[in-house]
């Protein structure tokens, strides 16, 4: 009975890896280069604007959601970890 509940949360686990795998190649590759765009500023440290703006700002919300992905990773694998110590 306990084997059969390890390998399921194990299943679980990995299938979620993998659906997250999936999502974070989805995400590496949705970051666009902004710097084609008419209104770009290619000073150092410019704030954009308009278009580039926008651009800029779908960038760092991307990151931030790979970030968000890892750690949802990492709390599935404590919470799988945890009810498999708990169960021996």
């Amino acid at each position: 009975m306990v084997e059969n509940n390890i390998m399921a949360l194990v299943g679980a686990f990995i299938g979620i890896a993998i659906l997250l795998g999936i999502g974070t190649q989805i995400l590496g590759n949705s970051v666009q280069d902004c710097t084609n765009l008419s209104d770009y500023d290619s000073t150092s440290g410019a704030t954009q604007t308009g278009w580039s703006a926008q651009c800029e700002a779908n960038n760092e919300q991307t990151q931030n959601a790979y970030a968000l992905l890892i750690i949802v990773l990492i709390v599935i694998a404590a919470v799988v970890i945890l009810t498999v110590v708990k169960m021996l």
